[in-house]
């Protein structure tokens, strides 16, 4: 049928059993890292990840993130990746830097190692909007990355 979906049912997309998940967390803006961090675990433990298969490395700012990633890419074995990280905006230019070269090599990450990736590398203008968007924002990363593992390997 045109326009019907050939992967699997939402519900079953979101089922992690059997998933292993990487994830890179930046320590730079360490409160709100660590609460994207927690949010998430819990997220993927919900969603039915077993926690032997959640493998979480700490890198020191988000320009470092996309190199760890390439790292847990290269080695074959995660069914999808999490990046993790806040860049709040200062006086100068580099906010700008920062949350481009990240954004963009994240993406270039997931797809030349076909591996799904999970971008939730804040990006905001103060740490009120980091705060307030540092648990919904782990939680949808988890939540994106068990999704397109499973339609990846359904496709």
């Amino acid at each position: 049928m045109f326009g019907a979906d050939k992967g699997t049912a939402a519900s079953d997309r979101l089922n992690g059993k059997k998933l292993h998940i990487g994830i890179v967390q930046a320590r730079f803006n360490a409160d709100v890292t660590n609460a994207l961090a927690t949010a998430c675990k819990t997220e993927l433990l919900a969603l039915g990840v077993s926690e032997k298969d959640i493998d979480h490395v700490t890198v020191p700012g988000a320009l470092e993130v996309p190199l760890a990633l390439q790292a847990m890419a290269e080695k074959g074995t995660y069914d999808a990746l999490i990046a993790l990280g806040c860049i709040i905006r200062g006086e100068t230019y580099h906010f700008e830097l920062v949350a481009n070269e990240s954004g963009a090599a994240v993406t270039r990450v997931s797809l030349d190692y076909q591996v799904p990736i999970a971008n939730a590398i804040l990006t905001t203008e103060n740490l009120e909007q980091a705060v307030a968007r540092q648990i919904d924002k782990g939680r949808d990363a988890a939540q994106v990355a068990v999704e397109m593992a499973n339609l990846l390997e359904s496709i």
